[in-house]
């Protein structure tokens, strides 16, 4: 049998992760493999990618073939990434950072949003006010 190396699905629905797993060809998508050589989160922003080059060329010196995807996918980690790719994990307290951040963004949101649709229902009761006032002064 020959050896794959290819993506296996992992995550929930709509929100898919994948692992960059060697092989059997005859095997499922998403069943058994043989060694596990990184991982792909495409999802994130900018994407994520984990490869261990060292494991790639040793399964590709034994003759496994890759996937269309993972061919790019490595050309992409051989070459440091790109803007739509990042190499690497994210610092934890880097992580912590943006998550604040993004949490703080979007308070900032809801009150500006708040705060316009309270001006919006003020606005109109004031302008019937002025409208009606206009009308008695020409009836009169």
């Amino acid at each position: 049998m020959s050896v794959k190396i290819r993506l296996r699905r992992m995550g929930r629905k709509k929100l898919a992760h994948y692992r960059i797993v060697a092989t059997e060809s005859s095997f499922p998508r998403d069943g058994r493999f043989i060694e596990t050589l990184g991982y792909y989160k495409p999802m994130e922003t900018p994407a994520r990618l984990i490869l261990d080059l060292e494991k790639v060329d040793e399964w590709l010196s034994k003759g496994a073939v890759q996937s269309e995807t993972v061919r790019t996918l490595v050309n992409r980690a051989r070459k440091g990434g790109d803007t739509t790719v990042a190499m690497g994990e994210l610092d934890p307290e880097e992580a912590s950072q943006l998550k604040t951040a993004a949490l703080e963004e979007r308070r900032k949101k809801e009150v500006a949003k708040a705060a316009e649709e309270e001006v919006a229902e003020e606005a109109p009761a004031e302008e019937e006010v002025a409208e009606e006032a206009p009308a008695e002064e020409e009836v009169a």
